[in-house]
């Protein structure tokens, strides 16, 4: 089987789904329009060179949920998988979990 892994400051992704919005009884449908893209981060880059030769690590790791916005990121499938490939600046927001106890 093969794999894929970031380089530099890229992340790949792997797009989830959440449970329907809703309001009491009340399900709001998704009515197609263009939302971002909520996904799971499989795999990150170690981080990139500035241009004053200082090396910038990466701050996202595997696991997290993601915010990703609808364009600019590229999809790509490999063995039937499809996965989301950007660089880690363009994640919008991360996604935490609160634990209700």
């Amino acid at each position: 089987m093969r794999t894929l892994e970031a380089t530099f400051d890229a992340i790949i992704c792997k797009q989830i789904e959440l449970e329907e919005e809703s309001y009491g009884s009340i399900v709001v449908p998704d009515m197609g329009n263009d939302k971002n893209m909520i996904a799971e981060v499989v795999n990150v880059g170690p981080g990139y060179t500035s241009v004053m030769g200082n090396f910038i690590p990466t701050v996202l790791k595997t696991g997290q949920i993601v915010i990703l916005p609808h364009s600019g990121p590229t999809r790509f499938e490999l063995d039937r998988e499809e996965y989301i490939i950007c660089k880690e600046k363009e994640v919008l927001a991360i996604v935490n979990q609160e634990d209700n106890e």
